[in-house]
């Protein structure tokens, strides 16, 4: 099993798709990450319209980080209508050749040898596990891949996956404004049987939106802040991280600053009844 770290950088807004950040840049957030604790990085071959992971790979070979030091997480299957590719309409393909020539187009764009994990990024109507297993166990004789995962995959849908291939990751969307993975069974499956949860979007909407329940969250942090002498962020962050599945957050960032804030989240043990209270105000109700 791989050693992810716990919080998890997330590299979708790094390139095109965001901030833009020169080799030179990204060479230097890789570092910085490393350097605070911070040594996975989570991809997807669609980032920048098919243009970050390279980007990433050259800042990667630029940074002189040892390659063994971290653990690099790419995504496979959405078909976007952009990079170049001849589609007529958005769509997700999984035959087994197209997962197979994905990774190793991530291989090669990432300066790797081998991704720590792959993940097939939706889920499509149209996915057969017989297909995807073979890739999969081709893939990993190969040493291309070490492990194997979904995102934004449903309880029975990582029960077909999982017919002949064990799924070690499921990333889904989880935070104070969006959890629930905690009522339908995602985070349960993941403590049955031992998937590793990832959770994107850590913060929601709080931040994003001026919303009553916003309103709320953020009163009820205010009255929390003091407690813990913690930031907003590092309390929504703690917030995640007490959950028993042991969720590692995909910190979206770029800021340096932000970046410690979420490290440092790692040390706040909420209080059971102040994560309920977080819990109610996000639902705008109490418990039942």
């Amino acid at each position: 099993m791989t050693n992810y770290s716990r919080i998890i950088a997330g590299t979708m807004t790094w390139g095109g798709w965001g901030k833009s950040l020169s080799t030179s840049a990204m060479a230097d957030l890789i570092q910085f990450c490393v350097e605070h604790g911070i040594s996975t990085f989570d991809h997807a071959d669609i980032y920048g319209g098919y243009t970050t992971e390279a980007e990433f790979g050259n800042a990667l070979v630029e940074s002189k980080v040892d390659r063994e030091h971290i653990q690099l997480i790419s995504k496979c299957g959405i078909q976007h209508l952009s990079g170049g590719r001849n589609n007529k309409v958005g769509h997700y393909n999984y035959d087994k050749e197209y997962i197979i020539l994905s990774v190793e187009t991530s291989l090669r764009n990432l300066h790797t040898d081998y991704l720590d994990v792959l993940l097939l990024h939706r889920p499509s109507p149209l996915m057969h596990p017989d297909e995807i297993s073979e890739a999969i166990q081709i893939l990993k004789a190969q040493g291309k891949i070490k492990n194997f995962g979904v995102s934004n995959f449903t309880p029975t849908q990582v029960d077909l996956i999982s017919k002949n291939v064990t799924v070690a990751v499921n990333q889904v969307e989880f935070s104070l404004t969006q959890h629930d993975a905690m009522q339908n069974g995602t985070l349960d499956q993941m403590m049955i049987k031992d998937i590793t949860p990832m959770a994107w979007s850590p913060l929601g909407h709080v931040f994003k939106e001026d919303t009553e329940q916003t309103r709320r969250i953020h009163k009820q942090l205010g009255e929390l802040r003091e407690k813990y002498d913690a930031t907003e962020d590092q309390l929504l962050l703690a917030w995640i991280l007490k959950h028993p599945s042991n969720i590692h957050p995909v910190v979206g960032t770029t800021t340096k600053e932000r970046l410690l804030n979420a490290v440092k989240a790692r040390d706040i043990a909420l209080e059971l009844q102040d994560w309920f209270l977080m819990l109610v105000a996000a639902q705008g109700h109490p418990m039942p």
